[in-house]
C-alpha cells in the first residue's frame, strides 16, 4: 500500500492502534491534543508527528476520540482532503454519525462511523474488532487500512449502525459485569472459594469475558488497571439507552443496568476503570470480591 494514512487521538487505545500502521503504510501522520505525545509515537513508531491541518490531507484518517462531539468540533475546524475516507474509530452516537456522514459527502470525503472492541490488548496485537457503518463501497476501499488494525472487520449497515452496535455492545457488557458482581458476592457470602467458582464457570454455560478476563485480571485481583474509563462506559450505556427509546421499545433490563453504571460512574474515584463499577455493590453489601 502507497497511501499515506493519519492517526488522530493517541489515547489508551489509539496510541496502540497506529503503532502498526507503519507496517503497511509508508507514511503515517499522528495528531494528538497534547502534541508531545504525538512526538514520542513517532520516536517509538516510525510515523510522523504532523499538525492536524496536514494529517487532514491524507487519504485514510481514523480518529478515536472521547465522545463525537470532540469529533464535529475537530472537523469543522480543518479542511479534509477531497477524495479522503475519514474512519471514525469513537464510541460514538449513530445521529452524530449520519450528520457528519451527510456533511463529508458534500466536500467529497466518506465517513465511516467504524467504533472498535477488544480493549488495549486487542489494539496491542491488532485483533480488534471493527463495527462499520457507512457506505459500502467506502468500506471496501478502507477495509485494508482497517484490517491493518483488526481480526473481524463487519460492515453492519448504513451510518449510525457502527455506533449503535458498539453502544449495545457495551450495554451487554455493563449488565453482564453487574450481574457477575451480584453473583460471586452471592457465592461469597455463602462461603464459596471464588476462584474455584471461577474455574466451574468458566467451564460451564455461565461463562463469558467478563468471567473469563475482566473478574480474574481487574477484579478479584484488586488491580482495576484503568484501559477503558467507567465515565466512558456510562456515556455508552447513555447511547444505547437511548437507542432503545427511539425504538420504543421496553427494556427493564438495560434501562436499569444504565442507571447502576451511572451512578457507579458518578461515585467512583476519578479516572477509574470500567471494572471498577463493583465497587458501588460491595459498598452496598459490605463485601469485597477477592
Amino acid at each position: 500500500m502507497t497511501q499515506s494514512v493519519a492517526f488522530i487521538g493517541l489515547g489508551a487505545m489509539g496510541y496502540r492502534m497506529a503503532a502498526h500502521l507503519p507496517k503497511y503504510f509508508d507514511t503515517v501522520y499522528v495528531w494528538n491534543r497534547n502534541f508531545s505525545k504525538a512526538e514520542q509515537h513517532a520516536t517509538e513508531f516510525g510515523t510522523i508527528a504532523s499538525e492536524l491541518e496536514q494529517a487532514a490531507q491524507a487519504d485514510v484518517i481514523f480518529s478515536c476520540l472521547p465522545t463525537s462531539q470532540d469529533v464535529e468540533n475537530l472537523i469543522s475546524s480543518i479542511k479534509i482532503k477531497s477524495g479522503a475516507i475519514w474512519i471514525d474509530c469513537t464510541s460514538g452516537v449513530p445521529d452524530a454519525a449520519r450528520r457528519l456522514a451527510e456533511q463529508l459527502k458534500a466536500q467529497n470525503v466518506a465517513f465511516l462511523d467504524a467504533p472498535v472492541s477488544g480493549q488495549t490488548i486487542g489494539a496491542e496485537n491488532a485483533t480488534l474488532t471493527f463495527m462499520v457503518g457507512g457506505d459500502i463501497d467506502a468500506f471496501e476501499r478502507a477495509y485494508p487500512a482497517m484490517s491493518a488494525l483488526g481480526k473481524l472487520i463487519q460492515h453492519v449497515g448504513e451510518s449510525g449502525a457502527g455506533f449503535a452496535v458498539k453502544a449495545i455492545n457495551n450495554m451487554l457488557l455493563a449488565v453482564n459485569l453487574w450481574s457477575v458482581a451480584e453473583g460471586f458476592t452471592t457465592l461469597k457470602a455463602h462461603g464459596v472459594n471464588l476462584d474455584a467458582a471461577l474455574n466451574c464457570i468458566n467451564a460451564s454455560s455461565g461463562k463469558s469475558l467478563v468471567t473469563e478476563n475482566i473478574f480474574p485480571q481487574r477484579v478479584l485481583s484488586r488491580e482495576f488497571p484503568v484501559t477503558f474509563a467507567l465515565p466512558l462506559l456510562a456515556k455508552d450505556t447513555g447511547i444505547a439507552l437511548d437507542l432503545v427509546h427511539d425504538a420504543k421499545l421496553p427494556a427493564p433490563i438495560l434501562s436499569l443496568a444504565q442507571s447502576l453504571i451511572q451512578a457507579a460512574s458518578l461515585s467512583a474515584e476519578s479516572n477509574s476503570d470500567f471494572s471498577a463499577a463493583v465497587k458501588m455493590y460491595e459498598s452496598w453489601t459490605k463485601i469485597t470480591l477477592k
